[in-house]
């Protein structure tokens, strides 16, 4: 074989030699040009640029001693993809830091870690928070070798349970019991003013606010999504303000504290939601007073993690200023509540039974008589003949 030039840019000529006689053109630059693959030899051949002795060429074309084969112009090689960057190295925890992370810990188990988070610290992190809970997960590894994953999250202002899962099963299976409505969550939180009604539920659909960048949520019925919080009213300190316990049907971001600005009650120190009504004066704190105060769902063994997370200091000394007692506060959930048949509710039932009895007995001698009256009256013999004399 025989080359003129040996730039890759620009077309050049081999001449095929005695040895490679009567050989396929893709076995021939498999010999002679490795580097050179099918799919390249394909597309030149596709393109007309691939030519022994000035006609176009195939493949699988044999080529001949003596031919002209013109060799188009190599591709350009392909610039290396730059390399993902690395992920960034989570900072050691200082003892202090995990110190501080293991005290939030109210309930382990073989799947499930719940954490009793402070008010002020962030689930997750984000722009301008480099303090949260996901970047203390290192110090809840305990016995494991992985760290526990967040399964759902809470305002940063929000104090309260939080569920941990501690294995890529359990929290696929945590997640799914929060995104079916099967977990169940209750709140405390403390509002202006008091509900006219003291229970029932607030069914008012939630979109993000245009403008807010997706920090703020509102009600919009048109566009929103269905979302549904239960309440009740533990307390009231006469109409200044009042206890709330809340168990949110749905999940959607500020949920509660939408819902309760929404219908007139902002939560206290909600300036968010609530705007300067939010506040009450005197010594009741201006931090937010929603606290995420149970939690209760199933675990994948079949069993359950139901755990209640104690008063962040500011909202237990709110409720002692207004003279609320704490024991009031345990109210159970809805299907624990017990809803079988009291004593008047038999009562009720045994009448009812009665006044049933005695009506079919009214309807049973109601049918005879009518029964009786529609029989035919027994007919009289006629009398027999006297046979005639003779």
């Amino acid at each position: 074989m025989s080359k003129s030039g040996a730039d890759t840019s620009t077309a050049r000529t081999a001449i095929i030699s005695a040895e490679d006689d009567g050989i396929r053109l893709d076995r021939w630059f498999k010999r002679h040009m490795p580097d050179v693959s099918f799919a390249i030899v394909s597309r030149w051949a596709r393109t007309g640029q691939l030519r022994l002795d000035g006609a176009r060429a195939a493949p699988g074309d044999r080529v001949a001693e003596g031919q002209s084969l013109r060799i188009p112009p190599l591709p350009a090689p392909k610039t290396a993809k730059p390399a993902r960057p690395s992920r960034p190295i989570r900072p050691r925890l200082s003892p202090e830091e995990t110190e501080f992370a293991q005290s939030l810990v109210i309930h382990r188990d073989e799947h499930a870690i719940v954490i009793n988070k402070p008010p002020g610290l962030a689930t997750q992190g984000g722009t301008k928070t480099d303090s949260h809970v996901d970047g203390l997960l290192d110090a809840l590894m305990f016995e494991r070798d992985d760290r526990p994953k967040l399964v759902h999250r809470l305002d940063k202002d929000t104090s309260g349970a939080l569920l941990l899962a501690r294995t890529p099963k359990a929290a696929a299976y945590f997640a799914k019991a929060f995104s079916s409505r099967t977990a169940r969550k209750v709140y405390w939180a403390l509002v202006v003013g008091v509900p006219s009604i003291e229970q029932g539920m607030i069914d008012l659909a939630i979109a993000k606010q245009p403008g807010s960048g997706g920090e703020k949520m509102h009600v919009d019925e048109e566009e929103g999504l269905p979302s549904r919080t239960r309440y009740r009213v533990i307390e009231r300190a006469g109409n200044r303000a009042c206890w709330m316990e809340l168990q949110p049907y749905t999940g959607r971001t500020h949920q509660i504290r939408v819902h309760l600005a929404a219908i007139g009650f902002p939560i206290v120190g909600d300036g968010k939601y609530g705007g300067k009504d939010a506040f009450l004066s005197g010594t009741i704190s201006r931090k937010m007073h929603l606290h995420a105060r149970r939690i209760r769902v199933d675990s994948p063994d079949g069993g359950r993690v139901d755990v209640k997370a104690e008063l962040p200091a500011h909202f237990a000394e709110s409720l002692d200023d207004l003279g609320f007692d704490l024991a009031k506060g345990e109210l159970l959930l809805d299907d624990e509540i017990d809803t079988g048949p009291t004593k008047d509710d038999l009562k009720r039932v045994a009448k009812q039974h009665a006044k049933q009895v005695r009506k079919d007995k009214r309807g049973e001698r109601r049918e005879r008589g009518q029964t009786q009256a529609k029989k035919p009256a027994p007919r009289k013999p006629r009398p027999k003949a006297s046979p005639r004399k003779p």
